[in-house]
């Protein structure tokens, strides 16, 4: 049941990561802000869902103009952890995934 509700996550991050590999290219860099408008939207749908991520994302994009200062943009931390990103970049249950911290022993060696 969860992968159903996950699913209009997952289409739009397809969707972005189209758009970032086919016409982000074309633009070259050009951003003020670190990361780009489409990895920060991205990353604000991954891990907030899609209601709150194209929220963030729609902000992201009115700041981003001309006359901005620009700099690091991080999106806020989640509230929760109900999912999961895998290594592709999609959203999965949270019992599904293993995260790249869970990789790193107690050293802090990989």
């Amino acid at each position: 049941m969860a992968w159903v509700l996950l699913a209009p996550r997952n289409i739009l991050v397809a969707t972005l990561k189209v758009y970032r590999a086919v016409i982000s290219p074309l633009y070259g860099d050009v951003c003020r802000y670190y990361p780009s408008c489409s990895h920060y939207a991205m990353q604000a749908i991954q891990h907030h869902g899609v209601v709150r991520g194209v929220w963030l994302g729609s902000r992201r994009l009115t700041r981003c103009h001309p006359w901005a200062e620009g700099g690091v943009d991080d999106i806020p931390s989640p509230l929760h952890g109900r999912v999961a990103i895998n290594r592709f970049g999609f959203a999965v249950p949270n019992s599904c995934a293993v995260s790249a911290t869970s990789f790193a022993s107690s050293d802090g060696k990989v």
